[in-house]
């Protein structure tokens, strides 16, 4: 029995995300800290497709051993497709940012996805269907000032991802690893950005995609061969190669 693994999954991008692998009958294991979230998310899967196995895993990725211990408990199972969608955002300029806030986004953006990343490569690279799928984001490929620790720790996911790519494929590896890089969704992610208690996107954003249309877009960057699903500034999703250029030491 194979399985798909989706962080973050207790919202947003990966609760629809969650919903759109179980409708092609994938068996998901949901990892996030709200294991009350992920437990309502199973039973919703599981009363649309009784046959989907759903396992639920609570886990704070913004303590790094954690996501050493998720992965050490997957072992038993065995994966197809990675997505480490979950993430944080900080939104404030430079010098007013609350640094302990943005410890804890690094260490989800980027060193808890590249441990996953990492374990996940060295177990399956030579596994046949096996995809690694890491959301980054529009502001992983372009800086926006009062956010600007947020888009460089998205630029790390770009440009990891896409030099993950590029090794595996000089390898000959049969893993593919992509990047999903939406823009403004409506999510939790920006009320939690910019620690409000709500967030209304109709009246403050004039574009802007749903989580069920972001989940949509990552099936399509699933289903192909290219390396990065990106929304451009229009907000129409786009399948590219890699977008950052490539040095290959080999």
């Amino acid at each position: 029995m194979k399985y798909t693994v989706i962080t973050g999954a207790s919202s947003g991008i990966g609760y629809e995300a969650a919903l759109a692998f179980a409708a092609r009958g994938k068996n998901l294991i949901l990892v996030a800290r709200r294991t009350e979230k992920l437990e309502e998310l199973k039973s919703t899967i599981q009363d649309i497709d009784p046959t989907v196995n759903v396992i639920v895993r609570s886990t704070d990725l913004s303590v790094t051993e954690q996501a050493y211990t998720l992965y050490n408990t997957l072992k038993e199972y065995q994966i197809e497709t990675w997505i480490n969608n979950a993430g944080l955002g900080e939104a404030s300029f430079v010098a007013e940012q609350n640094l302990d806030k943005v410890e804890t986004m690094l260490r989800v953006n980027i060193e808890s996805l590249t441990i996953l990343s990492t374990l996940f490569v060295r177990d399956y690279a030579d596994v046949e269907g096996t995809q690694l799928i890491n959301v980054s984001s529009a502001l992983g490929y372009a800086i926006a000032v009062g956010s600007v620790a947020y888009s460089a720790s998205k630029y790390y996911v770009s440009a990891f991802t896409e030099g993950l790519a590029k090794e595996l494929e000089l390898k000959g590896a049969k893993l593919k690893a992509k990047v999903l890089a939406p823009a403004i969704t409506e999510t939790e992610f920006v009320k939690k950005s910019i620690d409000a208690e709500d967030f209304d996107y109709k009246a403050n954003m004039p574009k802007y995609h749903t989580a069920k249309q972001m989940a949509g877009f990552m099936v399509e960057l699933y289903d192909s061969k290219d390396v990065v699903g990106i929304v451009d500034q229009n907000y129409d999703f786009n399948l590219r190669s890699q977008i950052y250029p490539i040095i290959s030491e080999f």
